[in-house]
Formats: C-alpha cells, structure tokens, sequence
C-alpha cells in the first residue's frame, strides 16, 4: 500500500504545480475567470489577493506532498483545497455559469461534468494516499509509483484538450 500513497502523492503533487505555475503564468487571467465561479468576488479587490492565495496554496501543496514527513500534511490540504474546488464548480454549473475552467492555464472549455469527474478522482487520490499502509518499499516499486503518478498527472491536466479530441463537439 505505500506504493498507492508514493504514487497518489506524484500525482496530486505534478497536478497542483503545474496548476500553480500556469496561473502564475497568467495571473491577470485566472483572476478576471474567478467572479465567474465565486460571484462575491466581482466587483470587488478581492479577486487578486484570493487569486494569489489558491496559487499559493497549490504551490505549498505540490512541496509539502514531495518531502515524506509532510506528505500527510500535503494531502489533507489537497483535499480540502480539491473540495472547496469542487464545491464551487458545481455552483457554477447550478448557476448556469459556463465560465472557462482556468485550472491549467487559458482555456476555452467550459466547466462542466468532466470537471467534477476530475476532482473526484483527485479527491479519491488525496483520501488513499492519506494513510500508507506498510513501509517504504523497493527503489524500483517506489520509481513504478512515481511513473505511475506522473502518467496520470499528464492525462489530469490534458483533460480537456483529450476530450475536445476524442468527444463531439456541441
């Protein structure tokens, strides 16, 4: 089972860094996208500092999974960062608010389902990879892991230009 956790903290870590650094990439961007999810920050100044605090929290999240002593302390927080995701993408969809998903950068894909199918599959990465059972394995099972992580790290993050391939459009 410590492999699950090693792999399920590669890929949580590879999604919230890569999460971070295209925001951070586009600042101005993510932050003008989030009244679109969070309506009581339109209008207002606190679009950018609640922007620079999610950019934060993801990059914290993404070390504190790669350093084993604080890997616990990495999922509970990308768990409840995934969850306060989560919770607002449905508000928007309930809301009708076909708002861009920013997640990865610029994007021009709408939030939707798949969105919420994403998180749960992060969220379910966050709640297994919590609690390792057994000792730190092999060098190569723990390397299998690590791929294994990364792997769905890259599928995670392509989601929506996967789907755009594969599926119809509208």
């Amino acid at each position: 089972m410590e492999y699950l956790s090693v792999g399920c903290a590669s890929l949580l870590a590879l999604v919230f860094a890569v999460s971070a650094i295209s925001k951070t990439r586009d600042l101005d961007g993510f932050v003008a996208s989030m009244p679109d999810l969070l309506p009581r920050l339109s209008g207002g100044t606190a679009a950018r500092p609640v922007g620079l605090l999610v950019v934060a929290l993801e990059a914290i999240a993404a070390v504190l999974l790669v350093v084993p002593a604080t890997a616990p302390y990495g999922f509970g927080l990308a768990f409840l960062m995934l969850a306060a995701f989560t919770v607002a993408i449905a508000a928007a969809i309930r809301r009708g608010r076909r708002a861009p998903c920013r997640c990865f950068g610029a994007s021009a894909a709408p939030l939707g389902v798949r969105h919420l199918g994403r998180n749960a599959v992060l969220l379910a990465a966050a709640a297994l990879g919590a609690f390792p059972a057994g000792s730190p394995g092999a060098a190569a099972g723990v390397a299998v892991a690590v791929a294994a992580g990364a792997v769905g790290a890259i599928l995670i993050v392509s989601l929506d230009p996967l789907a755009d391939l594969f599926m119809e459009s509208p």
